[in-house]
C-alpha cells in the first residue's frame, strides 16, 4: 500500500488518551460524590444526636453551676442547653452589648439589636455572664450601663450555653462603646471589670419575663435545621448516576459507525 494511503496513527493514540482521561475523571467524580454523601450521612447522625441531647437536657431540673475551682477541667459542652442556677450580685458597669438580629422572636421585639450581657459576681467566687435578653437598637442606650437591675444578691435560673465561636470575618470588639459581636465569655471578660476573675466557660440565657418587658428573655434557639438526609441522598444519587452515564457513553463509543 502506498504511504499516501495509510491512516495516521497519532490521532488514534490521542483519542485513546482522551477517552482514558475522561473515564478517570468520571470515576474520580463518583468517588467525590460518594464521599460527600457519606459526610452528609455522618452529619445527619451528629445532628440527630444533638437534637436528642438538647431535647433531653432542656427539660431537666436546674442544677447548680459548678464552682469556679472546677471550671478549668469543665467541658462547656456538658453544660450546653442544660438548665442552671447561680447566686451572686450583678455588676452593671461590666455590661456588654452583643450585636445580633433576630427574626420571628418569641416576644414583641425582633430585628437588629443587642443581647444584654451582664456579669454576675458569684457568691462562691468567679463570674458568670448572664444574657438578660434582647433589646432593639432604639432601646440599646438605656442598657449600655446595665439598665434596671436588682441590688444585692440574687439567684438566677436559665439555660447554659457554650461560647459562641468567632470566625475570620468577626469584627474586633468596640472597647469604647462596649459592643461585641459574639457571646464568648473569654472575649467578654475584657469588659467585665470590676467583676472578679475567673470567668465561667459558659454563659446563661435568662427565660422570658413579663410581656413587652426589656430585655426580652426566652430567646434561646432550640430548633435546628436538619436537611442532611436530603443532601446525602442527592450526593449518593450523583455517585450512582455518574458511572451509569459513563457506561452508556463507553457503549456508544464502542459501537461501529453506520455505513453511509
Amino acid at each position: 500500500m502506498p504511504d499516501s494511503d495509510r491512516l495516521p496513527s497519532p490521532p488514534a493514540r490521542r483519542f485513546s488518551l482522551r477517552t482514558a482521561a475522561f473515564v478517570v475523571l468520571m470515576l474520580a467524580l463518583t468517588g467525590v460524590f460518594a464521599a460527600l454523601g457519606a459526610w452528609q450521612w455522618q452529619r445527619l447522625a451528629e445532628k440527630q444526636a444533638l437534637i436528642a441531647a438538647v431535647e433531653e437536657r432542656i427539660h431537666q431540673p436546674a442544677i447548680a453551676l459548678p464552682a469556679a475551682r472546677e471550671w478549668p477541667a469543665l467541658a462547656p459542652a456538658y453544660l450546653d442547653y442544660r438548665p442552671l442556677t447561680a447566686s451572686g450580685r450583678y455588676v452593671p458597669e461590666g455590661t456588654v452589648l452583643v450585636f445580633t438580629s433576630i427574626a420571628g422572636g418569641r416576644g414583641r421585639y425582633s430585628g437588629p439589636g443587642y443581647w444584654v450581657m451582664t456579669p454576675l459576681a458569684l457568691a462562691e467566687g468567679g463570674t458568670l455572664f448572664v444574657n438578660r435578653g434582647f433589646v432593639p437598637e432604639a432601646a440599646a442606650a438605656a442598657f449600655a450601663g446595665g439598665g434596671p437591675l436588682p441590688e444585692g444578691e440574687v439567684t438566677v435560673t436559665g439555660i447554659g450555653r457554650m461560647p459562641e465561636p468567632a470566625s475570620a470575618f468577626t469584627p474586633g470588639a468596640d472597647i469604647e462603646k462596649r459592643i461585641e459581636w459574639v457571646r464568648d465569655p473569654e472575649r467578654l471578660a475584657r469588659f467585665a471589670a470590676p467583676a472578679p476573675a475567673p470567668f465561667a466557660p459558659v454563659y446563661l440565657d435568662l427565660p422570658a419575663g413579663d410581656a413587652g418587658a426589656l430585655p426580652q428573655g426566652g430567646e434561646t434557639v432550640v430548633e435546628f435545621p436538619n436537611n442532611h438526609l436530603g443532601y446525602a441522598m442527592t450526593w449518593f444519587g450523583f455517585a450512582l448516576l455518574t458511572p451509569i452515564m459513563l457506561g452508556f457513553w463507553l457503549l456508544r463509543r464502542g459501537r461501529p459507525a453506520p455505513d453511509r
